[in-house]
């Protein structure tokens, strides 16, 4: 792929044959991926190194992306993780003073391929009624019958396992060695906010590969154990359920999020199944079934649980319900110091209504 140097037309194509026309921005190529969407007005740098992204062409829900640039502290992750971008304005010009890059020079140097242009209220639209599907964008190409042919070849989102692919290779520590509250952390893609939260809290942190034994994560000696978020499709992971298990067969403390929150619920025999066309953004209205309160929570996700699974497990508690389809959005394990939520309460970008489920884990951790 080459640095764009010219404005020149691109192709976005979806499974179902649909096509739409915009111009390349960001690196000169061909891309392929889950087309998903994210309707949130702020944080995309924070969204496009998300590595919950893994696999997917993000469609940018607000119509300006790339107005205020990029910083390099406004990552979630060593490298930007989607797929591809969609935009109805991605912006070159930039108004923050603090920013160091253009979103262009961002794309380039990251080596994404994205398509400006597009009427993204009508894409949205189509993805809502039709479902998630995979799409490929091209600007180096616009033989239409090539990219759908090349985009046969695609594997779909249902049955792929990513997690280990984002996992870091080497585990690492973060947070002050002395602290008495010791995080074993299951990396499957988790974002550094994350991490930041429960530092932040006076934990000290492992993060351990994706595939890392409960043997070994029990040698770290810790008070609690964290599952985090993560791309693809929760199913195939026998071997993460297998480790949550183990941990709540020994009756330690556990915190999930996203991915984390569907291997809990695997783990208790709930099944999980893919969504429509799942829940991104950072305006998701939750209720918090426990205290009665609502909040406003940042989500990314499209797989969820089964709820008739959740509420005939008479050893599971929903906590959380989704108040725009009453998709569960937590749950914690009776007579256990486990529990999960859909969502990123750590919420970067996002409201910090949900902050307080890090306080709860700490909690959970001091009293074990």
């Amino acid at each position: 792929m080459s640095v764009i140097t010219t404005t020149q037309p691109a192709i976005l194509i979806l499974q179902d044959g649909t096509v739409f026309k915009g111009k390349a921005f960001g690196k000169i190529g061909t891309t392929t991926g889950e087309i998903c969407f994210n309707t949130g007005m702020t944080g995309y740098q924070e969204v496009f190194t998300d590595p919950s992204y893994s696999g997917q062409v993000l469609i940018m829900n607000n119509a300006h992306v790339g107005n205020y640039g990029t910083m390099a502290k406004d990552v979630e992750s060593d490298s930007v993780k989607v797929k591809g971008v969609i935009g109805r304005n991605l912006e070159e010009k930039f108004s923050r003073f603090l920013a160091d890059k253009s979103l262009q020079q961002y794309f380039e140097i990251e080596n994404v391929v994205a398509i400006d242009g597009v009427d993204t209220r009508a894409l949205v639209a189509h993805v809502r009624t039709q479902g998630a599907m995979n799409c490929i964008i091209s600007s180096e190409s616009t033989d239409i019958a090539q990219l759908k042919n090349e985009l046969q070849n695609v594997p779909g989102m249902d049955g792929l396992e990513l997690a280990s692919t984002v996992s870091t290779k080497e585990p690492y520590f973060l947070g002050d060695e002395s602290s008495a509250l010791r995080v074993a952390v299951l990396d499957f893609g988790i974002k550094k906010n994350i991490l930041n939260c429960l530092v932040e809290r006076g934990a000290y942190v492992k993060v351990h590969n994706a595939k890392t034994s409960f043997e070994e994560l029990e040698s770290f000696k810790p008070n609690g154990y964290f599952i985090s978020n993560g791309p693809g499709d929760p199913a195939p992971m026998q071997y993460a359920v297998k480790t949550v298990k183990q941990i709540l067969a020994a009756d330690k403390p556990l915190f999930g999020i996203c991915l984390g929150h569907q291997l809990l619920a695997l783990a208790n025999d709930i099944t999980t199944f893919k969504m429509h066309h799942g829940h991104r953004g950072l305006n998701h209205p939750v209720k918090n079934i426990i205290t009665g309160k609502s909040e406003i929570t940042t989500q990314n996700h499209g797989f969820g649980v089964n709820p008739d699974a959740v509420k005939a497990n008479e050893n599971v508690e929903i906590t959380h319900v989704n108040l725009n389809d009453n998709s569960i959005e937590g749950i914690r394990i009776k007579n256990k110091k486990a529990f999960s939520v859909q969502y990123h309460p750590e919420a970067t970008p996002g409201p910090h209504d949900s902050r307080y489920l890090f306080d709860d884990f700490i909690a959970m951790m001091s009293t074990n």
